[in-house]
């Protein structure tokens, strides 16, 4: 992907293809960017199914130029028998990431689409949650093509998941990964989300698609139960914001790092940079995710168990003082803990300009490997982040939720530009968000090439061990040991490799021009009609 995407009448991106057709074909029909978001999302839980489903988590950014987006946080919460005591009963010290007690919440992320709805329907939203659905229904009946990224995902996590209840007869053929570009059919998944197109997205937690949800999650072994999805609601929330000159930045707040995002980026301006792809951008952008790190890692939970207000840290003297400790030519010495995950970020603007950027999870690729029989929905593991001892808001305990990685983004532009954008990727999120609106909104890089320009990753991701500095092998060699030198330990990657991201982004200016892009790393695209 070198070029950038441009239209008039809207705009969607995706990291599948066929999400992004099917949300292009909602705006095209007359649905508003809300609707092109669900259909998107529903059909990413058919044919991406390793990297998100609709047993899963997700959260919302719905706005327009010119005001306060509405944030829709459909988190899950850990079941009401999800205690250590549980874990220790069974001989465990750490709640495992694939099994049976890792799927130990409930799944938001419906919840999320029919909050979502309620916002559309206040915006000219006028189709049917059937009408959305449509393209996830054929697809999961009709068969797609397996990517390639889920092809080497199965064959690469196999070990840990072929025994998980449901998995083999889902997403193996014949006892192993099933090949590129094969066809897979998911016929439980469909008539799941037919059901939900007819039933609606009540149904899920407290309708009788809830009880046969129940039903295969007790005999997989989970702790969720039917009073626990009873329970399970989305809910509207403030983002967080922070003004830099010239714009505004929103994102999500607790239990996301949404925060460190923002951080991120305020610190980095802070530096007074003034070229991209240099020594100063790069290691500039790393010291300030180490900044934002430290206090991420320190304070973001479960909001209602967090003792520190997040906004405090995007006060200017909080942030100039975090700033002043970055040292412009050495590096802080790393790691701090690491995170994982595996998710999918898409975003859509309509020609009204209305825009959303959503991010839905089911954490690991696969989330636990849970797939329950009669629904062929694969379970999150988002709870196995929880920790079982000590004190703080990342601690296990029922009804609290998760830490999560996933941050949806949106920008408001002095100039009247309005721009969506994010990325999967666990630890990497805020950092190749930082890399792609940096080098879009501060150095002036067209859309397309903020995201096909290589990238880097401080610490770990899905699908790797190591908590190095990981550069594509497509920076320069002048550039790699000059970051060396400096003290950061250096690790060459392959190029456009997909730990760093699945990002997308879609910027509209203000006489309603649209430019979108998607990432070449991923099997997506940008659309616009």
């Amino acid at each position: 992907m070198l070029n950038t995407v441009r239209a008039r009448r809207g705009m969607v991106t995706s990291p599948h293809h066929l999400a992004s057709e099917a949300g292009l074909r909602v705006l095209r029909e007359g649905g508003n960017a809300v609707e092109a978001t669900v259909a998107m999302a529903a059909t990413l839980a058919v044919v991406y199914p390793h990297m998100t489903a609709i047993g899963g988590d997700g959260f919302w950014l719905i706005g327009a130029p010119g005001e306060t987006p509405v944030g829709i946080d459909a988190c899950s919460r850990a079941a009401a028998a999800a205690t250590p005591e549980l874990y220790l009963r069974a001989g465990l010290t750490t709640i495992p990431q694939r099994g049976p007690l890792a799927a130990n919440t409930t799944a938001a992320t419906v919840a999320g689409w029919g909050e979502a709805l309620a916002v559309s329907g206040k915006r000219g939203g006028r189709l049917t949650l059937a009408r959305l659905l449509e393209d996830a229904v054929w697809h999961a009946g009709n068969g797609f093509a397996v990517a390639r990224s889920q092809n080497e995902l199965t064959t690469q996590k196999m070990p840990e998941l072929a025994d998980v209840s449901g998995f083999a007869a889902s997403f193996l053929v014949d006892g192993e990964a099933p090949a590129t570009g094969s066809v897979m059919k998911l016929p439980a998944l469909g008539e799941t989300l037919h059901r939900l197109g007819v039933e609606g997205t009540e149904s899920f937690y407290r309708g009788a698609l809830a009880r046969e949800i129940a039903d295969d999650l007790a005999r997989a072994g989970t702790p969720v139960t039917l009073d626990d999805l009873s329970a399970c609601r989305a809910r509207r929330v403030a983002p967080l914001s922070v003004d830099l000159p010239g714009m505004r930045l929103f994102n999500f707040p607790p239990p996301t790092q949404g925060l460190s995002s923002l951080m991120i980026l305020a610190l980095f301006r802070r530096l007074g940079v003034t070229e991209a792809e240099g020594f100063d951008h790069v290691h500039g952008l790393v010291e300030a995710t180490k900044q934002a790190f430290l206090v991420r890692d320190r304070i973001i939970g479960d909001p209602d168990a967090m003792t520190e207000k997040p906004a405090d840290w995007l006060t200017d003297a909080a942030l100039d003082r975090l700033a002043a400790q970055i040292d412009r030519e050495s590096a802080l010495p790393w790691p701090a803990p690491p995170s994982a995950g595996d998710t999918v970020w898409l975003g859509a603007i309509d020609g009204d300009g209305l825009a959303t950027s959503f991010i839905q999870s089911i954490y690991f690729e696969f989330g636990s490997g849970v797939v329950l029989p009669q629904t062929g929905i694969v379970w999150q593991n988002r709870g196995s982040s929880f920790l079982l001892s000590g004190s703080g808001p990342r601690v296990l305990a029922p009804g609290r939720r998760p830490f999560h990685t996933l941050n949806p983004a949106m920008a408001s532009f002095n100039d009247g530009r309005h721009m969506v954008y994010g990325t999967m990727g666990g630890e990497g999120q805020p950092q190749t968000q930082a890399a792609l609106f940096s080098r879009y909104a501060f150095f002036g890089e067209e859309l397309q090439a903020a995201i096909t320009s290589p990238r880097w990753l401080l610490g770990r991701t899905w699908g790797a061990e190591t908590v190095s500095l990981k550069l594509e092998d497509r920076f320069t060699p002048e550039l790699v040991a000059a970051l060396r030198s400096a003290g950061h330990d250096v690790e060459i990657v392959a190029p456009f490799d997909a730990m760093m991201g699945h990002a997308g982004a879609i910027a509209r200016h203000g006489d309603g021009r649209l430019e979108g892009a998607g990432d070449p790393r991923s099997d997506g695209a940008a659309m616009g009609f």
